[in-house]
């Protein structure tokens, strides 16, 4: 059971982060974030946090 909070929370951090991106380069209608500079620079950070709880889950996973 060893780092699968880590690896789950670093796999929704990555598929929020890249929503985000998405929906402020405008490719995804109908929300308010729809074109808006702000979620094209957060949308990458939150997905670069997330790819690195992911590696950090992932060597917890191998020292078992």
């Amino acid at each position: 059971m060893r780092g699968w909070l880590t690896l789950t929370l670093g796999l929704l951090a990555v598929v929020i982060g890249a929503v985000w991106t998405v929906q402020g380069l405008g490719f995804v209608d109908g929300s308010p974030m729809t074109d808006e500079t702000l979620w094209v620079v957060v949308g990458p950070i939150v997905a670069a946090a997330g790819l690195v709880t992911l590696w950090l889950g992932l060597r917890s996973r191998r020292r078992l």
